[in-house]
């Protein structure tokens, strides 16, 4: 009798880890989305670039599309924020609401 009470307490303890779920995984580090890596890109391109650097430009990003705001120093520095802006990988369209500045006479 007391070894089949030992085989039923053994068999009581043994099946729950039998059924035991596996610890979960820890939690993937945190990602940049899609959005903030294009806004950092076009931030960087934009600083670089001698016909766009120094202009007041403020960069929005949502679902690929970046929207371009703020003043620039010439219309080529308007045309090359777009162009380099819409070379970037992952930017689906281009909202370009630069104003050129008035030049001080």
């Amino acid at each position: 009798m007391t070894r089949v009470l030992s085989l039923l307490l053994a068999a009581f303890l043994t099946v729950p880890a039998l059924f035991a779920q596996p610890p979960a995984p820890a939690p993937a580090p945190v990602k940049h989305t899609d959005d903030d890596r294009i806004y950092d890109e076009v931030r960087r391109k934009l600083a670089n670039d001698l016909d766009v650097k120094g202009a007041g430009i403020d960069v929005a990003v949502k679902n690929g599309v970046v929207t371009l705001s703020g003043k620039v120093h010439t219309e080529r520095g308007k045309e090359k924020a777009d162009k380099l802006t819409k070379k970037i990988k992952g930017v689906s369209s281009v909202q370009n609401n630069l104003v050129v500045m008035e030049s001080e006479k």
